[in-house]
């Protein structure tokens, strides 16, 4: 007959302790888990993670099938829900980590650079782990495979993209600067990682590779075109930079899309309001820090403000002599309206065209596009409601199209480069419009 423990006295203390010690434990790592999910929802969120691996029109959500564009063809986002079939149901931390950090999917599958595991490369253990606690158990599977890639040969050749990933994936925890404060250290992981900056705004080589993925490089996040769009220069730079736009400005630009008589437009409105309104408060201007802290490298484009006394400054940016040009009665026909005749805009609704960077840049891909297929400002949650630019492929001639944007970026004392009607006619023709 086996001995019984006494069930009063001493022994209830001692088993009331045991049981409370065991509960805090699990009370403890349940708190943890739901604090990783918590972490990596916010984490998906800001780092676009729906917004690639969703396809449009109503597509399951992390579900996969959007294309990405690139210079070799489209390539189609994979499905991240936790489905063991055709997502990452079966996956394991280990196995997420590889494919995030190093673009190897589980069975040993090279992953194509249009997911930017560049960037993801030098992410923090901690964000990895509560990233894929999140997909794994807030996420709802779905069962759909994505579709199939159909690239020309040789790229359609995954095995040539292990000497690419040796070649140009970097590798350990970005370096700390002693030199700069916590503030400054967080915002520079967030543009260099999570954010993935440097996919769109740093120029590429001539194996796709990012020429700079961190402040060490002097062509990281320098502007580069995508799509026929061109991400700007997020370097300090004094006319198409940010070197004229407050920390604070810079900051807004990134939650709403707004900010010192500036508007997102394309994929950039795109991005913010599918991804950067979501950035916390203090998380906005510690990049917004790090981005203004880049040194200016390649300066494009000036701009000098009008004098203030001079009242027919306004006039005169209508005119070229005493004859109107084609440029300024296109202007005061199509555009004087929403951006003023002096080209200041409309403040929360229509950008101002005085001293705007994507103005002052030596490449015009943005302005010619926007005009042949107008656009729209991001709708976000605390910025105003978006307003959009028509279209104007169907109105404007290439003629007309170029003497406008050069207009623009001569006038209200911009200073850059004119646009040519060749300039215009070749990227209708790219774009079919």
């Amino acid at each position: 007959m086996g001995a019984r423990l006494p069930t009063d006295g001493p022994w209830r203390l001692v088993a009331a302790a045991a049981f409370a010690a065991a509960s805090a434990i699990v009370q403890a790592q349940q708190a943890a888990a739901d604090a990783d999910v918590a972490r990596g929802a916010y984490l998906a969120r800001i780092g676009g993670c729906a917004g690639c691996h969703t396809a449009p029109k109503g597509g399951a959500p992390f579900a996969g099938g959007r294309v990405v564009p690139s210079p070799i063809g489209g390539i189609f986002s994979t499905n991240i829900t936790p489905d063991r079939q055709h997502g990452i149901g079966d996956y394991e931390l280990q196995d997420f980590e590889r494919a995030l950090r190093a673009g190897t999917a589980r069975g040993g599958k090279h992953l194509y650079p249009a997911m930017p595991y560049p960037s993801y490369a030098r992410m923090s253990d901690a964000d990895v782990r509560a990233l894929f606690a999140y997909l794994r158990t807030a996420v709802a599977p779905v069962a759909l495979p994505a579709p199939r890639n159909a690239l020309p040969f040789p790229f359609d050749q995954r095995w040539i993209l292990r000497w690419w990933k040796v070649a140009f994936v970097p590798r350990g925890a970005p370096a700390l600067r002693p030199d700069r404060d916590a503030e400054w250290q967080r915002g520079a992981y967030l543009v260099q990682t999570v954010g993935h900056c440097g996919t769109c705004h740093t120029p590429r080589g001539l194996a796709y590779q990012e020429l700079g993925y961190d402040d060490t490089s002097s062509r990281y996040l320098s502007g580069a075109v995508n799509d026929h769009w061109l991400s700007s220069n997020l370097r300090a730079d004094p006319g198409a930079g940010l070197a004229r736009i407050d920390v604070r400005d810079v900051a807004s630009f990134l939650r709403t899309g707004h900010a010192a008589g500036l508007v997102a437009y394309g994929p950039m409105a795109d991005e913010v309001e599918q991804s950067l309104q979501h950035l916390s408060a203090s998380d906005a201007m510690a990049m917004a820090r790090y981005l203004k802290s880049l040194p200016s490298q390649d300066a494009q484009g000036h701009y000098a403000a009008p004098a203030g006394s001079d009242p027919d400054a306004a006039a005169r940016g209508q005119r070229t002599r005493d004859v109107e040009s084609v440029g300024a009665a296109v202007y005061k026909g199509f555009c004087a309206q929403c951006h003023g005749a002096d080209g200041a805009g409309l403040a929360l609704a229509f950008p101002r065209l005085a001293g705007n960077p994507t103005l002052l840049s030596d490449d015009a891909s943005s302005l010619i596009r926007l005009v042949l297929e107008g656009g729209r400002g991001p709708s976000t949650t605390d910025g105003p409601a978006p307003q959009a630019m028509p279209p104007f492929a169907g109105t404007l001639t290439d003629l007309q199209i170029a003497q406008v944007l050069s207009f623009t970026r001569t006038r209200w004392g911009n200073d850059a480069r004119q646009v040519s009607t060749q300039d215009v006619a070749s990227l209708r023709k790219r774009l079919r419009k």
